[in-house]
């Protein structure tokens, strides 16, 4: 049976380089790097020069990158981390009383919005920016979401279900804006811009002066580098409290002894991907356009979630009618093709995906909904035989399907 893997936004395959460069951290170079003798000065070296490696991707300073252990490590570090600093710093400012205010939008990650809801049931005020029906945020609404209150603004690069890019760079602008209106009016509030960029890693400019963000977001597993390893930026002057506790490694953010095989594999895996982002992202965007354009003729009462130019190149994300999306993972499960419904961090979830009814879709779209990500190693072979297979699963099960959506 062939196997035809169509969930690279859950996670990646490890690149064979990647795992070239880890391997000497495994059993030769394995010296805890905060030791002073020489196998622990040589496992400092490494992690140095992964530091180095990223910061020129990301175009900022090295002591700026903070080594995590997952991208959810690392949205909570950055959301928690503020918050915390903030409220350590409150006794010593007149400015605020109570209300301080985090403002987000409903299609976050889970790491993200659970992390948001936490400060709300601490105290904290938070607000969902909108998005329109194809899931980019709404500028206007997101000015005005904005007060004296807001202290962190988190939005994600770009979607990990429907792959929508959001205007980040636009969002940084409004905010640089927002902060030379505060110094004018002698308000002494931080507001902090953080993005989650770890599906947009592989595709997109992660310049971070240019996006104007304060914080960022990365992870291995979706850039074909090892899993459970995180990166977080962390713009200098920004405040931030440490969630982890121990022996104050990564500046006293993350105490833990540091995973140098992940993280020289995280840094080589970052280096691959953008390399060669524009190069891939060209490649798949055919694939994802043909396939949209063939499943369209091929199946009726599909639709698109998402926007159609404003979307990573590997995703695709269809709603089909009157059908299950479980019911039809499985049965294309049974054929050897892997894809989701939505995110995998969701999948033991019955409820329906948070993203695709923030778009303002019935329950019904969502509950027909289907992800397939390509990565690297997708050919069109691979889309022609999901063409083949899923027609006759869809016809199969809408024949035993009681429901009939009209559109």
């Amino acid at each position: 049976m062939q196997k035809i893997y169509l969930d690279n936004a859950a996670t990646t395959p490890t690149d064979s380089r990647v795992l070239k460069a880890m391997e000497p951290y495994f059993n030769k170079v394995y010296g805890n790097p905060g030791s002073l003798h020489g196998s622990g000065r040589e496992s400092k070296t490494a992690i140095l020069q992964a530091r180095k490696s990223i910061a020129k991707i990301l175009n900022c300073k090295p002591e700026e990158i903070i080594f995590t252990g997952s991208g959810t490590e690392s949205d909570n570090l950055a959301i928690l981390g503020v918050a915390r600093a903030f409220l350590t710093s409150l006794a010593k400012s007149n400015f605020y009383s109570s209300g301080e205010c985090i403002v987000t939008s409903a299609i976050e990650h889970h790491a993200v919005l659970y992390t948001c809801e936490q400060l709300e049931k601490e105290g904290f005020d938070l607000v969902y920016s909108k998005v329109d029906k194809d899931g980019v945020l709404i500028l206007d609404d997101f000015k005005k979401a904005i007060t004296d209150s807001t202290i962190l603004v988190s939005i994600m690069y770009a979607n990990n279900e429907i792959g929508t890019i959001q205007p980040i760079k636009e969002i940084g602008e409004i905010i640089k804006e927002i902060k030379a209106d505060r110094i004018k009016r002698n308000i002494d509030a931080p507001i902090y811009f953080h993005t989650d960029a770890c599906q947009a890693a592989g595709y997109l400019d992660l310049d971070v002066q240019k996006l104007g963000v304060d914080l960022l977001t990365l992870n291995g597993s979706k850039i074909y580098g090892p899993k459970g390893m995180g990166v977080l930026y962390v713009r200098t002057g920004t405040k931030l409290k440490p969630i982890v506790f121990g022996g104050g490694q990564e500046k006293g953010l993350r105490s833990g002894t540091e995973n140098i095989a992940g993280i020289v594999g995280l840094a080589k895996a970052l280096e691959l991907s953008q390399a060669k982002r524009k190069q891939e992202s060209a490649r798949e965007a055919k694939l994802r356009d043909y396939f949209i354009k063939e499943i369209s003729k091929k199946v009726s009462k599909v639709v698109l979630n998402g926007h159609a130019e404003k979307r990573l190149p590997n995703n695709i994300n269809i709603s089909i009618l009157d059908i299950e999306g479980e019911a039809m993972l499985l049965w294309l499960d049974k054929y050897g093709i892997f894809c989701s419904t939505g995110s995998a961090c969701d999948s033991q979830s019955l409820e329906p995906s948070h993203v695709i009814l923030a778009l303002g879709r019935p329950y019904e779209y969502a509950n027909g909904n289907l992800r397939f990500t390509m990565g690297k190693y997708t050919t069109k072979k691979d889309l022609d035989y999901v063409l083949k297979v899923l027609p006759k699963i869809v016809s199969d099960l809408r024949s035993i399907s009681p429901v009939n959506v009209k559109i």
